[in-house]
């Protein structure tokens, strides 16, 4: 039986990841009081007691986590980390499984995991398989678009929400420097950072990633079958990302993948005045945050490759 550790699981990813794991027979879930979340000795014992922790916290704490288990050398546990902190850290293995071959063997294998950011998990399952395929080059000049549920905008959002206190729909992230853009230039192999404009509606989960295209200013000059073709090779085989058929409706729900690990991509194309819209369905504490960190847990406990 493994033992789990899960440091910050009284917030929203905490909370998600130990209810998907309650009923795992082959785990045993490990807490610390919450008079001694502070205290470094009482933590280092229990990252000296397990075998991985996983981490539901602000970068600058799972950083100090961190540090605690570098002092235990090799009777420190290994780390899934779903803050930031380290999701382009040099000997940390990206939490994308699908990412490329070989990654889910590099999650298995790996010492140190970072759980990926909900909005990049959609911007790099739309990108990487097309960059690696040529049809994008990594300095086309890129916009992202997304909306979330409030759910992953952090305490003060989900309150204001939850109180009825929140518009309907609001753009944030205005400064356009978004916490996501390192690891989506990084893991989409992109040659500089594209104009990311997140916004967040009023529902507590679910995520829409969009990519809008102008296939003629493209390098490559594809066509958008050409891109679906290219993203249905990648992900074939792949247990939950799948390439879908575009709605004939034309319309998306953010909401219909909630409670699952999955993840859909979509291409909407106008072929004669050659525009296309990649479209990456999640939801945001599913495949954006607590199913993916479930999902690397058991590869990292070797129950399964996926």
């Amino acid at each position: 039986m493994a033992k789990i550790f899960i440091d910050g699981d009284a917030g929203t990813t905490g909370l998600e990841i130990r209810d998907k794991l309650a009923g795992d027979k082959t785990i045993e879930l490990v807490s610390i009081a919450p008079e001694l979340r502070k205290d470094a000795a009482a933590k280092r014992d229990i990252l000296a007691s397990v075998d991985v922790a996983i981490l539901c916290l602000p970068d600058a704490a799972a950083m100090e986590t961190v540090a605690l288990a570098d002092e235990l050398g090799e009777a420190a546990p290994r780390i899934l980390d779903a803050s930031t902190a380290h999701r382009v850290a040099p000997g940390w293995a990206y939490g994308f499984p699908e990412l490329a071959p070989g990654q889910a063997a590099a999650v298995r294998d790996a010492r140190r995991v970072a759980n990926p950011g909900c909005y990049a998990t959609g911007a790099i399952a739309l990108l990487r398989p097309l960059v690696d395929a040529g049809l994008i080059e990594p300095q086309e000049a890129l916009t992202i678009n997304a909306v979330s549920g409030y759910s992953g905008g952090g305490k003060q959002m989900i309150e204001a929400y939850e109180k009825g206190e929140a518009p309907a729909f609001e753009l944030y992230g205005l400064s356009l420097e978004h916490k996501h853009l390192p690891e989506i230039v990084a893991y989409a192999r992109l040659a500089s950072p594209p104009l990311f404009a997140p916004s967040v509606g009023n529902f507590r989960q679910g995520m829409l990633v969009s990519i809008p295209l102008s296939l003629e200013s493209l390098a490559a000059r594809p066509r958008a079958v050409d891109l679906e073709a290219a993203l249905a090779r990648h992900y074939a085989g792949a247990t939950h990302v799948r390439v879908m058929p575009a709605p004939k409706s034309g319309r998306l729900d953010p909401l219909a993948l909630n409670g699952t690990n999955d993840l859909e991509i979509f291409v909407f194309a106008h072929e004669e005045r050659r525009h296309a819209l990649l479209v990456a369905r999640l939801d945001n504490l599913g495949k954006g945050a607590s199913g993916a960190a479930v999902q690397n847990l058991s590869l990292m406990l070797s129950e399964r490759v996926s």
